[in-house]
């Protein structure tokens, strides 16, 4: 089950206290322990109440979390572990503990060629030396796609570390249109990854911007400029579309019909969180999302090529005929 950092230090704490054998610890004395070690940790007062460590207790002593602590009452008032070599961080790892850690790690060591996450790969080598230690197949049974050549992921860290650290950042910046790169200083919100790429969502003469780091060759820091924060939420920000184009325009309910053979992998694999079957057909399924018509969603749907067709609305199945005209063209009108 889940637990939350607190948690865990009064844990610690109560662990600690109870393998001190040289004293006798009442509830209150247990109490002072994790209210001190907290206001260490946080640094600020942190209630701890009777209640929330006789819980903890009771939580050591249980099997949820595996320690099955032997913690007893004497003289009506002060507590102790029965064993006294017991401590909750000598609790062997069992096999499942293991075999979780190891898939973990897996998913893990994926990651680790982006600069965000070089600096686990010390913890990943270490996790690994005791994990594999009693695991025969040291083989990745988890593969994620990704991108190693993608250019840009240098910038991760820089980015990220100005958005926790409230910076504003100055980018030199070259996108696929320009002829020449230019220089422009953001307030960095969020970091976004889609198909494999990476985007920066700033904010940047009163309007937010989104930047492909593959199209960055320099970032600066600037400490010395006061940084807006925008407190975006990207799960409400990004609600409308199909990846990473945001405009001021409302999301339209587009419909479209789906063949019969590929319908089953827009079902398992939906467009949007907003799409619903709207009706079955003898020769495929009609599907609704609400959205906004943005470049991401133009190139899913011609992704399908003759699979799909855009029944609603009548401006975006225009567009999409003009598009399959050109593409025809492309064949018709040339030799090889």
């Amino acid at each position: 089950m889940p637990i939350n950092k607190n948690a865990l230090i009064r844990y610690k704490t109560i662990d600690k206290c109870l393998q001190n054998h040289y004293r006798q610890w009442t509830l209150n004395d247990l109490i002072e322990a994790c209210s001190d070690a907290l206001y260490e940790y946080e640094g600020k007062d942190v209630d701890v109440s009777k209640r929330t460590v006789q819980l903890d207790i009771q939580m050591m002593r249980s099997d949820k979390l595996g320690y099955n602590a032997p913690i007893i009452v004497y003289d009506r008032k002060y507590y102790k572990y029965e064993d006294p070599d017991y401590s909750i961080i000598n609790i062997p790892v069992t096999d499942k503990d293991v075999k979780i850690m190891n898939e973990a790690i897996q998913v893990l060591r994926q990651f680790k060629d982006f600069s965000l996450f070089k600096e686990m790969d010390g913890v990943l080598q270490r996790l690994e030396d005791s994990v594999y230690a009693s695991q025969k197949d040291k083989r990745a049974i988890i593969h994620l796609d990704k991108n190693e050549q993608l250019k840009g992921l240098e910038y991760i860290d820089t980015i990220y570390e100005a958005i926790q650290n409230r910076n504003v950042v100055e980018i030199t910046y070259q996108s696929f249109k320009a002829r020449q790169p230019s220089t422009m200083i953001v307030h960095p919100q969020l970091l976004k990854e889609f198909n494999n790429r990476w985007f920066l969502l700033a904010a940047h003469k009163e309007k937010f911007i989104t930047l492909a780091l593959d199209r960055m060759s320099k970032i600066t820091t600037l400490s010395n400029q006061n940084y807006i924060d925008h407190d975006i939420n990207g799960d409400v920000y990004y609600k409308d579309v199909v990846g990473v184009t945001v405009s001021n325009a409302k999301a339209q309910r587009i419909e479209f019909w789906i063949d019969k053979y590929n319908a089953p992998y827009v079902i398992t694999k939906p467009f949007h969180s907003s799409q619903r079957v709207i009706k079955h057909t003898d020769d495929g399924v009609i599907f609704n999302i609400l959205v906004q018509v943005n470049f991401e969603l133009e190139r899913l749907i011609l992704g399908f090529g003759e699979s799909i067709e855009v029944l609603k609305p009548l401006k975006l199945r225009e567009r999409m005929q003009k598009k399959l005209r050109a593409a025809i063209g492309n064949y018709e009108s040339k030799e090889i």
